[in-house]
């Protein structure tokens, strides 16, 4: 749609048009854009972690290595965690694709209380690790192993500060559409954890366990 435009005059007797206001652009389509671009920003971080822990991941420092440090249960449990909280977020999308207020805030819910419980088991995990005296100043495979699963944590903390801030907007404005890109988001960002969480477990974990 385009906007009132005004002429004017100047000294030298030049006509000029001037837009009375600036044009409108539809803010659900430049938001999604604008997110999907911050995503493949976030793509080149974790592949740089990726590949730095690709290229010192081996070097031990004659200390311990995988075998030493991973319980493959605790992870297998805590890579479930994540897992169920994307299933869970997928049926809070279908609720809110319904309109169903109550039943989206009750699965965001239970998507954020699987996603604390990720958290708490990787913080278990890091203070196991850091009290054996495995800490990242140790060896080029414990910095490389805490900054790349370290990042992924930082990313699903703050991704579950964004899922209490729009249950709470969910619960005061209801399912309108500002809210709902803000879902669809966040829908899309949780997802891209844990793709990032299922190359981690495989890379790291599973493969540092064959070495």
């Amino acid at each position: 749609m385009s906007s009132a435009t005004v002429t004017t005059v100047d000294a030298k007797g030049e006509v000029a048009f001037h837009l009375v206001e600036e044009p409108h652009h539809e803010e659900g389509h430049s938001t999604l854009l604008g997110f999907w671009i911050y995503l493949m920003s976030d793509c080149l971080i974790f592949a740089i972690l990726f590949a730095t822990f690709g290229v010192i991941g081996g070097n031990y420092a004659a200390g311990p290595g995988p075998r030493d440090l991973f319980d493959l249960e605790l992870v297998a449990l805590n890579t479930a965690m994540l897992l169920f909280s994307s299933i869970t977020y997928g049926f809070a999308m279908l609720e809110m694709a319904r309109g169903r207020k109550n039943a989206t805030l009750a699965w965001l819910g239970i998507t954020g209380v699987f996603g604390a419980a990720f958290l708490g088991i990787e913080l278990y995990e890091f203070h196991h690790l850091i009290e054996i005296g495995a800490t990242p100043q140790r060896s080029g495979f414990l910095s490389a192993f805490f900054a790349l699963v370290g990042t992924h944590g930082l990313h699903v903390f703050f991704g579950s500060i964004w899922l209490v801030t729009l249950m709470v907007q969910v619960s005061r404005k209801g399912l309108i559409p500002a809210n709902q890109r803000r879902l669809m988001c966040l829908s899309m960002f949780w997802h891209f954890l844990d793709v990032i969480w299922i190359g981690v477990f495989t890379f790291v974990y599973l493969l540092g366990m064959l070495r």
